[in-house]
């Protein structure tokens, strides 16, 4: 890959004043990201997406497809989480560059893979501010002027579409603003947004709390372990605990990545995962019983807003009135950051030469505008096809696990072809965890059934027609190398899990050669298979390091200011 139209200074053909500002060409192509968000801003930005409309509706989903069993999605759910978490923080500490999540596979296996993973990794961040709108939407609905934004079946009206826009554009406006604007608001949303659902956790465990509510309406695990296991994507429970990364996508604007980074990814994962799994609890245990016939269908006064009718019919209207105050922050707080991080990992993906270079242009604050735009324009069509938030959400969180599965692929490379280049957070037993890593990734897309993926094997096809696009009207100067020979596992590995879905337990087929059960172990071999081809046909150590040279040639690191907020 090479860059024929910057210079080789060093940081991006920039010249920088020392405040972080770089220079004030007319087209922005020579300024830089800043430098100016600390710790805090990194932890908060990871937090802040773990914590948004998840909360406010994956207890009650999973208890609906799990029943009270639902507990044991939860802890299925965290491991995972948790383990891809920990590879993630290495490589965020290894290589701290904006949009790290689609770059560490262009890193480890060439342009093509760099390409398929960028295109995942963009998809999945893209269409999360869109479900964060729909959140906000649903429980609006609590209000008689906002009862017809929706349809009888959560769908959203003509008035519905109008004010989602509206929303998106309000995210993408606090974005231009700068990242120490955007740090300094979300900042504030986040202590909202813990703060709140530990009040209700504390609040519905004084008020009443049944034990016999876990072993009624049918039992503990009335659905049996595959309700358990469709919960754990289905239900809004993968979706609840991503976000993590966004420490890393914002990674090229940290002050002190290599010791921040892994910080805020283990950090956040970790609060996010006691928080989710209280909530759980509580809300199983202050079920009023005569809610509780079944548990596919509870009811309840307030059923469209969970906790908030939860918390009404236990006495205390008060709270659900902060309830439907935090059912606009919360999902504001993680559709803000996740606009971020959509122009973020853009602008790595023109770093990469995958998309026009347009994408790298920065306004006067060092904001990627155009992929700010692109995520707005984006984030509007998808309110076409998923008008809803449980139509949207099994989709990205697929998304989401297939961008995720890339790192511990990565991981696996670096330690292997890169075994002394240094590591700020050296995860122990790396080599045991990462290939367990992309293990769970592709059980959690299993999963999520034949009907979520199909409709990603569709999103993935358009994504390769886009890149193809790009590369032939030639929209980005840099001239990429495919690198096949490294990727030639990708389309199997792809096609594979396709396969294997459809003849399974969760596909239309269900073959009886792979009754439940079997089907986990298959996939379970399957990937451990493509994990050892890929990291055997990775590119060798000199190519690594030449792509890695090149993206710190590239790199974001402009010095920060010493006014800047943490």
């Amino acid at each position: 890959m090479s860059r024929t139209s910057a210079p080789s200074t060093g940081s991006t053909g920039s010249t920088n004043d020392g405040n972080g500002s770089g220079s004030a060409d007319p087209d922005g192509r020579g300024r830089t990201l800043r430098r100016e968000v600390g710790l805090i801003g990194l932890l908060w930005a990871s937090v802040g997406s773990i914590i948004g409309s998840g909360w406010l509706f994956s207890a009650k989903n999973a208890v609906t497809a799990a029943g009270p069993a639902a507990l044991v999605a939860w802890g299925i759910g965290a491991v995972a989480m948790i383990i891809l978490a920990l590879v993630h923080a290495e490589l965020g500490g290894m290589f701290p560059i904006s949009g790290g999540t689609a770059r560490y596979p262009h890193l480890a296996f060439g342009g093509a893979a760099g390409a398929s993973f960028g295109w995942f990794s963009w998809l999945s961040v893209a269409t999360t501010a869109p479900i964060e709108v729909m959140a906000m939407i649903g429980y609006a609905d609590h209000y008689s002027w906002a009862r017809g934004f929706e349809n009888g079946q959560g769908l959203l009206t003509g008035s519905g579409l109008v004010i989602a826009v509206l929303l998106m554009a309000v995210f993408c406006g606090i974005n231009l603003m700068g990242i120490k604007t955007l740090a300094r608001a979300n900042n504030a949303a986040t202590w909202w947004k813990i703060g709140v659902p530990m009040l209700v956790v504390l609040l519905l465990a004084i008020a009443g709390f049944h034990p016999a509510n876990f072993t009624a309406g049918g039992g503990f695990a009335p659905f049996g372990a595959k309700g358990v296991l469709l919960a754990v994507p289905g239900s809004g429970i993968i979706f609840a605990l991503m976000g993590f990364e966004q420490a890393i996508q914002i990674g090229g604007e940290s002050k002190q990545p290599g010791r921040d980074i892994p910080r805020a990814v283990v950090g956040s994962m970790v609060l996010g995962v006691l928080l989710y799994i209280l909530l759980q609890i509580v809300y199983i245990g202050a079920l009023p019983s005569g809610a509780i016939h079944h548990w596919a269908d509870l009811a309840y006064a307030g059923i469209s807003g969970p906790f908030a009718g939860l918390v009404s019919v236990v006495g205390m209207g008060w709270l659900a009135a902060v309830l439907y105050l935090d059912a606009v922050i919360s999902p504001a707080g993680t559709g803000l950051i996740y606009t971020t991080a959509a122009s973020r990992i853009s602008y790595g993906l023109s770093r990469n030469g995958y998309v026009p270079s347009a994408f790298e242009k920065l306004d006067r604050r060092g904001v990627p505008w155009v992929g700010i735009v692109a995520a707005f324009v984006v984030g509007c069509v998808a309110f076409l096809p998923f008008p809803s938030w449980n139509s949207l959400v099994n989709l990205v969180t697929s998304a989401s696990v297939l961008m995720y599965a890339g790192a511990p692929l990565a991981f696996g490379v670096f330690r292997s072809r890169l075994p002394d280049v240094a590591r700020p957070f050296r995860l122990k037993a790396g080599g045991v965890l990462a290939p367990a890593a992309f293990v769970v990734a592709n059980l959690i897309i299993f999963w999520s059934g034949w009907d979520t993926v199909w409709k990603l094997g569709v999103a993935v096809g358009i994504g390769y027609l886009l890149l193809a696009i790009a590369r032939v009207l030639h929209t980005n100067p840099v001239e990429v190398r495919l690198d096949f020979r490294a990727a030639q596992w990708l389309p199997a590995y792809l096609v594979g899990m396709g396969l294997i879905t459809w003849v399974s337990d969760f596909g239309p087929w269900a073959h009886p050669w792979l009754p439940f059960g079997w089907d986990m172990a298959v996939v379970a071999v399957f990937s451990i298979a493509i994990y050892a081809w890929a990291v055997a046909v990775a590119l060798p150590t000199d190519r690594i390091e030449e792509l890695t040279r090149e993206t710190q040639d590239l790199a974001d690191t402009p010095v920060a200011d010493p006014q800047a907020t943490p």
